[in-house]
């Protein structure tokens, strides 16, 4: 009889102890409406000389539709070339466990834009868009990590291996990408 008592006394202090604790730059909840966004996240860093290029993700639920925020920042004293994304581009993401998943580009047509930063002598490209997730292996992102991720652009792809920890140069933060999804899309659902 003690046992009983004492698993229904422990079982509401596990659950507690596995709910996430969600942090949202942006939370609207009306009648109509329900938003939800997470902060961005690191999820590739190459420093290399004067030349810079980052990944963050950043996950939104827009009223029930989970949705990826991809944003790719590039920063170098030479010239940067144009990254394009459209109807047709895709991030397609590699997991350990082998399965293949691919998100979809939400939007018609976007290029990276170009500006200059007087201070550094350097140009910088941002390239900000959004991807939806498809029904198929959606499950299988909050089970294992991220291995590779392919962003395939209008003009051509590129491939990132993506690491366990990295400790940024620039942010001075610490990041786990390949546990990106398996940690930030139940704050979302």
């Amino acid at each position: 009889m003690k046992k009983i008592v004492l698993l229904f006394i422990l079982i509401p202090l596990f659950h507690v102890a596995q709910t996430k604790d969600c942090i949202y730059d942006l939370e609207e909840k009306t009648d109509s409406t329900l938003i939800k966004v997470l902060p961005k996240k690191l999820m590739y860093e190459r420093v290399f000389g004067d030349s810079k290029e980052f990944i963050q993700f950043g996950l939104m639920n827009n009223n029930g539709v989970p949705t990826l925020i991809y944003q790719l920042i590039q920063k170098s004293t030479d010239f940067i070339p144009t990254n394009c994304l459209n109807k047709s581009s895709r991030i397609i993401i590699q997991l350990d466990n082998g399965k293949i998943i691919s998100l979809l580009s939400i939007n018609e047509a976007l290029c990276s834009t170009l500006t200059y930063d007087e201070v550094d002598k350097s140009n910088i490209r941002i390239l900000t868009s959004y991807f939806v997730f498809s029904k198929t292996n959606y499950d299988e992102l909050k089970k294992s990590p991220i291995s590779i991720i392919r962003i395939q652009y209008s003009n051509g792809g590129k491939d990132y291996v993506i690491e366990k920890e990295i400790q940024s140069e620039l942010l001075k933060a610490t990041f786990r990408p390949n546990q990106f999804f398996i940690e930030d899309l139940p704050c979302i659902e």
